[in-house]
């Protein structure tokens, strides 16, 4: 039975928070000698299927990388059927969202974005704002290390002003200039496709997070292989920096 401890030192059960990095839309249409476009369409499908079985299974938050500040130097079509689909999934999937209580929120760069997007993007956040279901935060023009970068920017323009003295800055500080300012930390980070590394995403966020790496590619991604990242975690013991359950860690300093 999944649990919702998260007491260091204690194994967990269900997190409360899970991030994706959703990768392996392109290697699924090459290996259908299919043009990428579908595999970029069969994605969102994918997208569909996981909100609707993280709500069902009481996930809380379901971060999702979308588009990272990366990927514009991709083909000029690759970009544009990108925001294509992001377009119609937003015109298309809003109001189901908002009928099942789902509240979107978006992280990200927006000031360089064209006024079409940042507008529908607004949209999603102003309708279901007032939703208390599953909170679904879209990484959309994201970049961790941008973001981090701004929320420095940020403290050092509070300190020029006088409004904010250095000693004040904490983790707490600066986590709260992030753009996932409000929103809980990742207990699990999911990657498909095999690949294993965080490609710039939520880096200061899941100092603290358990990592699942899946070789299914992201469009067969589906409810039974969020069922096994979440199996997968509870069998996990989470410690936070201090010891096991079962006494200090050898050979280890931080284990």
């Amino acid at each position: 039975m999944l649990g919702s401890d998260k007491a260091a030192g204690k194994a967990v059960g269900l997190p409360v928070h899970v991030a994706i990095i959703m990768d392996g839309n392109g290697r699924w249409a090459s290996r259908r000698l299919l043009p990428r476009f579908e595999g970029h369409r069969r994605g969102v499908e994918a997208l569909r299927r996981t909100v609707r079985a993280a709500g069902d299974l009481g996930i809380r938050y379901l971060t999702l990388y979308s588009f990272s500040s990366e990927n514009w130097s991709r083909p000029r079509s690759e970009v544009d059927d990108l925001m294509g689909l992001l377009k119609r999934f937003i015109r298309n999937d809003l109001a189901t969202l908002h009928g099942e209580n789902v509240r979107v929120r978006i992280i990200g760069e927006r000031a360089s974005l064209e006024p079409e997007i940042h507008g529908l993007l607004q949209e999603a956040e102003d309708l279901t704002a007032g939703n208390g279901g599953l909170t679904l935060v879209i990484a959309f023009n994201y970049g961790s290390r941008q973001e981090i970068a701004a929320a420095a920017r940020h403290l050092a323009q509070e300190v020029a002003a006088g409004r904010l003295d250095p000693a004040e800055i904490t983790p707490e500080r600066l986590a709260a200039s992030l753009y996932t300012d409000g929103i809980p930390d990742p207990d699990l980070v999911i990657r498909t496709s095999g690949e294993k590394r965080l490609s710039n995403f939520l880096l200061w966020q899941a100092a603290y997070a358990e990592f699942v790496f899946l070789p299914i590619l992201w469009p067969d991604f589906d409810r039974a292989a969020l069922e096994t990242a979440l199996s997968e975690y509870a069998g996990r013991e989470r410690r936070f920096g201090g010891v096991s359950a079962a006494g200090p860690a050898r050979h280890a300093t931080n284990a």
